[in-house]
């Protein structure tokens, strides 16, 4: 069990593994998912506002999603707004709603679309090492502080790596379960 000291840190880390579920669920996957228009921000009443602040998403069937604006002057405004947004779907547009229909994705699209993944899980790697590096800075600190003493110092730093490596094992399960679903057809 590591220390309460550590423990405490466990927001940071959390903060970077809600950050690749956040990146990761934006990711195509051939499966209709509205959280892909997340990002997408539609100019409206004179200010940029989030797509899910303007209509409701739903996603009716495995490759279909759609967009119901509350105010249907706000239609072509959405329609454009999805267009310029890094989708990659075109919007049918029924006069009352838009549809978006996910395409059959082509093995190599979801070998891409894999490799841009474990680019992404590599990032959060990278960040759950800086918050260590942190996390190790104020350890060294409160030893120099004279707050605790080297054994403990050490055992803080060895728990430190056991809870860093338990949380990069949640990144490799959160990016296989991923892989899984992009490749799936």
């Amino acid at each position: 069990m590591p220390t309460t000291f550590i423990v405490s840190k466990k927001p940071e880390f959390d903060k970077v593994i809600d950050h690749l579920r956040q990146d990761l669920s934006s990711l195509r996957t051939g499966r209709a998912n509205a959280a892909i228009l997340d990002n997408v921000k539609v100019e409206a009443y004179g200010a940029m506002m989030d797509l899910k602040g303007v209509g409701s998403i739903s996603v009716p069937d495995a490759k279909t999603i759609v967009i119901d604006p509350w105010d249907k002057g706000l239609l072509h405004a959405i329609e454009q707004a999805i267009q310029k947004s890094d989708v990659g779907i075109n919007p049918v547009n029924d006069g009352k709603i838009l549809r978006l229909t996910m395409p059959q994705m082509t093995e190599e699209s979801r070998k891409v679309l894999v490799k841009v993944m474990k680019e992404k899980a590599e990032d959060a790697r990278v960040a759950m090492r800086q918050v260590r590096e942190k996390v190790r800075e104020e350890i060294l600190q409160q030893e120099k502080d004279h707050v605790i003493a080297e054994d403990e110092r050490f055992k803080l730093q060895d728990d430190l790596e056991k809870f860093v490596k338990d949380m990069n094992g949640e990144v490799d399960v959160i990016v296989g379960k991923k892989e899984e679903e992009i490749m799936t057809v």
